[in-house]
């Protein structure tokens, strides 16, 4: 039984990594695009917060895909999803903007999984389920 639910910690990391990763080489391929479109809604300095939303979104990301500081790189995404959630999509009241707010509640919420059980044994952290 503990090997299995090692194989589905493993498995949920893989799939709530992938948009992370995607999303910083995304930004990391068109910074000023980025800019523009942090510009639009109304991120504060934009220059500066693409930066730090590249890093997050790819440290983050592979930090959650092999386990490596994993409750550290949890509550920085958490932290992400909350803030995109009620900074961003939230105050729009467009349709789609809401399915991303919704979106970024439930990613907080594995992420709360993660911070609270850890990465499991296939992991750099290795720490048991």
């Amino acid at each position: 039984m503990q090997q299995s639910r090692n194989y589905v910690l493993l498995l949920a990391r893989i799939l709530m990594s992938g948009l992370f990763v995607w999303d910083g080489v995304i930004q990391l391929r068109d910074p000023a695009g980025t800019v523009e479109y942090f510009a639009s809604v109304h991120i504060p300095l934009p220059q500066i917060a693409v930066w730090v939303s590249i890093a997050v979104h790819i440290l983050g990301g592979l930090a959650v895909l092999v386990g490596f500081k994993i409750r550290w790189a949890a509550a920085a995404l958490i932290l992400l999803c909350l803030g995109t959630a009620f900074g961003v999509h939230l105050p729009s009241g467009d349709p789609d903007d809401m399915t991303h707010f919704y979106k970024n509640l439930v990613m907080a919420g594995g992420f709360l999984y993660t911070l609270s059980y850890g990465a499991g044994a296939f992991s750099f952290d290795r720490e048991p389920a």
